[in-house]
């Protein structure tokens, strides 16, 4: 393994160290604004903080079949589920603006 290998290894490994879990969200309502931004970011590219998803080595892998034209296939995860996820686990940061009082004086 060359140094620029190994030190993106290690700066991977320092980054997920680094990243620290979210403060639980009570709100529904703050979640379900949270749950859509990070959609929006997921749609447009964003690659999913979740784990992949490894299978298990006590269970076989089977070989690829290619599909059979008119049957069913496996569905695509929206980003929107993708999303919600993440915010349960406290995978995404995320911060209140700062309120300004505003008053009207007519």
């Amino acid at each position: 393994m060359s140094d620029v290998e190994s030190q993106n290894d290690q700066s991977e490994s320092e980054q997920a160290a680094e990243r620290r879990k979210a403060p639980p969200i009570e709100s529904r309502f703050l979640f379900v604004d949270v749950s859509a931004l990070r959609a929006k970011q997921l749609r447009r590219g964003a690659k999913s903080r979740l784990e992949p998803a490894e299978p298990e080595e006590s269970q076989p892998v089977a070989p690829a079949v290619p599909p059979v034209p008119g049957a069913p296939t496996a569905r695509k995860i929206k980003a929107e589920r993708v999303a919600m996820q993440e915010v349960r686990r406290g995978l995404v940061d995320w911060q209140l603006p700062d309120f300004k009082a505003v008053f009207d004086i007519r």
